[in-house]
């Protein structure tokens, strides 16, 4: 849904003017090649606008752009549901504090009309805490992305660059800003030049490295697909990526009375094996690093006598992954200590927990006490 803004007297001009300077800073890619990729970019997003002069219809173009991409962006790394909500919620004056830039990819104008495409970009300070708000956790870094070069075996030979379902389901995955980005070579001149169908398919690898160099991703697939007797779309990938080996070999079809083709459910089927790995990855990387990290919080440890502490102590230090337990305060009937440990602290209070104590949050802190 296009949010229509139109900009009634003064009220409007501080958010146009912050527009206006945002299309002329614009943003560098994050690769090196001709696509850019970014979690917090929406490419491709366009708007038609008409209005009583060329001027007008810019200006108000530059305001609905940012709020289509909002909520585009809302949808992608929070969930469909969540930006229809707050569709309804939220105002373009509410919006505009979370963008960073826009990006001119085309433009016309005619009298009374403005018709334009725009790369727009946002604040992860922002978007990151606002859609944890909600429950989603976004990450900051992308994983490296993945250059993969379609290519369609028709009935009447091999199809790389031409127009093709395959080709084209890929295209409208718009996986660039994906987590994990995909990304679909141009098709211009310079890639025709460097890559054919054959060299795709027979592995050229001076060629394809030559491609992969161009776009700067680590890894590069051929995905190959061919209409499937039985119907659908049988297609093949083998390759090694950053986040491990992919194979398939799988026939994919459409659901039936789905608007979704067969070629769109393998594209998104693949798209979730590869978000999958690396989400694996990312967990296994992250209990590595807590497994290395010394953490710390403060406990307080309630007891009725000299000897029960010194029990209670003993149980802690013998504990596995307690690195130490310094004493903040002691008094009669308790202490506070800094309890040092490793890995995570759900860890941390199964292994007291065997050891017969309970960790506990209370609203103050953490309290140690025997179970």
């Amino acid at each position: 849904m296009i949010v229509s803004w139109v900009v009634s007297g003064l009220r409007g001009l501080p958010v146009l003017l912050a527009l206006w300077a945002l299309v002329l800073i614009g943003a560098p890619a994050t690769i090196g090649g001709p696509i850019e990729t970014n979690v917090f970019a929406v490419q491709g997003v366009s708007v038609d606008v008409t209005s009583t002069d060329a001027a007008s219809a810019k200006n108000q173009a530059l305001m609905e752009v940012q709020v289509k991409a909002f909520f585009e962006l809302v949808g992608r790394l929070g969930s469909p549901d969540l930006a229809t909500d707050l569709q309804k919620k939220m105002t373009p004056e509410e919006i505009a504090p979370f963008l960073r830039s826009l990006s001119i990819e085309q433009e016309s104008a005619s009298p009374g009309r403005y018709m334009g495409t725009f790369t727009v970009r946002f604040l992860p300070q922002k978007m990151q805490p606002f859609l944890a708000g909600y429950g989603f956790r976004v990450p900051v870094e992308q994983a490296d992305p993945i250059l993969v070069v379609p290519v369609f075996r028709a009935p009447d030979g091999l199809k790389l660059w031409e127009d093709n379902p395959w080709r084209q389901a890929w295209i409208d995955l718009k996986g660039e800003q994906g987590i994990v980005p995909i990304i679909i070579p141009l098709g211009d001149l310079e890639d025709t030049e460097t890559l054919t169908a054959e060299d795709a398919v027979n592995g050229d690898a001076l060629k394809l490295e030559a491609l992969r160099r161009r776009y700067g991703a680590p890894s590069l697939l051929v995905v190959q697909a061919q209409p499937a007797e039985q119907g659908g779309v049988h297609v093949f990938v083998e390759g090694d990526t950053r986040l491990g080996r992919v194979t398939i070999n799988k026939v994919y079809a459409a659901e039936p009375g789905s608007s979704v083709t067969a070629e769109d459910t393998a594209v998104r089927a693949f798209q979730t094996v590869v978000m999958k790995a690396y989400q694996e990855a990312a967990r296994i990387a992250e209990a590595t690093r807590g497994a290395n990290t010394r953490q710390s919080i403060a406990v307080t440890v309630p007891f009725g006598s000299p000897r029960e502490w010194n029990a209670i102590r003993s149980r802690i230090l013998t504990t596995p992954n307690v690195s130490a337990v310094d004493l903040a305060t002691l008094s009669a009937d308790g202490a506070v200590i800094k309890l040092v440990y490793t890995h995570t602290l759900e860890e941390l209070r199964d292994h007291l927990q065997r050891t017969g104590l309970g960790l506990f949050q209370t609203g103050t802190g953490y309290l140690i006490q025997p179970l």
